[in-house]
């Protein structure tokens, strides 16, 4: 069987069974481009493989991701008979993947400073204005939503009277309800009345989040405009491992930022995480945990509640 059918065949397989696999599709489109599509699948070779698992540059965890997506695809070729064996190399032959960088979490002190320099960095927009990626920052921090997931709110979407967000087409095909507090829900309500005087291309439907023009908000426009308001609340990447500040870095620091005040309110974090796992829309606590060892003031919070535990003769309330 030639190789581009059967890739062809294993993506439409993996989305049939409900995964969205852009990311995977991607890698093999890009590993068919790599070996030639024309070729035969047993005309693969080893040493086609550790090619392109090389790549250009340094070691990076991309490596490790082209070799995850290629094993699914072997498995898969092997058991409908495409192939008789996988090129890949033996996985503990593979070097270590390197460690991630920790993500950016933005202190409370930031995050005014994004805020009250939102008008000024939006001075002169003409598309995306000082109202709508204030919305936008607002519902990332506030609902700890994923860009996406703000982006495609629809005004049908958006529960004005009753605080809450219907969240769809979610990062694993899940729909969830996010209730907002009282503060969020009468800053949704003033932009809601601002954006009906935009057009509405789709009725209900449009976009709660629009341009000017009653269009959608497009992520690189986005990107943007938050990459300059960065640098006029004077927040620059530091270089201490941790990944540059960007949009998602909100939602980051709405997780450490709820665990935070869970800490200094003395309540039970590890019973309280399977409520922040499911408000977050992640499908186990292994995405939630992570958020635990995050932040100095978490570390010390932690220390706190420990101490009380020893010193109370192992009495934990």
């Amino acid at each position: 069987m030639m190789l581009r059918d059967a890739v062809n065949d294993y993506i439409a397989w993996r989305q049939a069974h409900g995964a969205k696999f852009d990311t995977g599709a991607y890698l093999l489109h890009r590993f068919l481009k790599h070996v030639g599509g024309s070729a035969g699948c047993d005309a693969v070779s080893q040493a086609h493989v550790l090619d392109f698992l090389a790549g250009q540059g340094s070691l990076t965890r991309y490596r490790a991701n082209k070799y995850s997506v290629l094993a699914g695809f072997y498995r898969y070729a092997i058991s409908r008979g495409y192939v008789i064996r996988s090129p890949l190399p033996a996985r503990d032959e593979e070097p270590n993947r390197p460690r991630s960088s920790s993500p950016y979490v933005y202190s409370r002190n930031e995050l005014q400073r994004l805020f009250d320099a939102i008008d000024v960095s939006r001075q002169g927009s003409i598309q995306l204005d000082a109202d709508t990626l204030r919305t936008l920052l607002q519902l990332l921090y506030g609902a700890g939503l994923r860009f996406g997931e703000a982006q495609r709110l629809t005004l049908d979407d958006v529960d004005l009277p009753d605080a809450l967000l219907t969240i769809r087409h979610t990062k694993f095909y899940k729909t969830r309800l996010v209730p907002v507090c009282r503060q969020l829900a009468d800053a949704l309500k003033t932009y809601a009345a601002r954006r009906a005087q935009r057009p509405f291309p789709k009725g209900t439907a449009s976009t709660f989040l629009a341009n000017r023009d009653g269009t959608p908000l497009a992520q690189s426009t986005a990107a943007h405009a938050f990459t300059k308001l960065l640098k006029e609340a004077g927040i620059e990447g530091r270089n201490d491992k941790r990944r540059a500040p960007c949009l998602h870095s909100l939602r980051h620091a709405a997780a450490v930022h709820r665990l935070e005040s869970w800490y200094r309110q003395g309540a039970d974090v590890q019973r309280l995480l399977p409520t922040l796992s499911t408000w977050l829309g992640h499908t186990d606590l292994n995405g939630t945990r992570i958020y635990l060892s995050m932040t100095p003031e978490l570390l010390h919070q932690a220390s706190v509640r420990f101490d009380a535990y020893v010193n109370g003769g192992g009495n934990h309330e």
